[in-house]
């Protein structure tokens, strides 16, 4: 059985993660990768996108709640990382391959990743 308030609870840490690594602690540098202008950037519409990002979270952390082992903290940690190396990492090297991104701005949105999957599968393990 799916706990759906431990579901909403991972989707929630992986939100606040996302704001504090692309805010105070890596926003500036995420920023410089990406070769983005601060003070050029347009904010319209940011409470929608951050609401589907949300809701982008919440299925993650229903997917993530299927395949997790609940109770078994390091079975579940250990399927976290096979998840992100599998589809995430891979998934994402395009960026370096195709969009000639830096590959220290894969490296950055990685440690984000892993981190992110590694607090949601912590949480749905531990809460049973």
């Amino acid at each position: 059985m799916v706990n759906y308030v431990a579901i909403l609870v991972a989707a929630l840490a992986y939100f606040v993660l996302g704001w504090l690594w692309y805010g105070p602690l890596f926003g500036k540098l995420w920023m410089k990768l990406q070769g983005m202008n601060p003070k050029k950037m347009d904010n319209k519409g940011m409470a929608g996108k951050l609401a589907i990002h949300f809701v982008a979270n919440v299925v993650m952390a229903f997917v993530l709640a299927r395949l997790v082992t609940v109770g078994n903290l390091t079975v579940s940690l250990i399927m976290g990382v096979w998840i992100w190396l599998g589809f995430m990492a891979t998934m994402s090297l395009g960026k370096v391959l195709w969009e000639k991104k830096p590959f220290s701005l894969y490296a950055l949105d990685n440690a984000h990743n892993l981190l992110g999957v590694l607090i949601m599968s912590g949480i749905l393990a531990w809460w049973a």
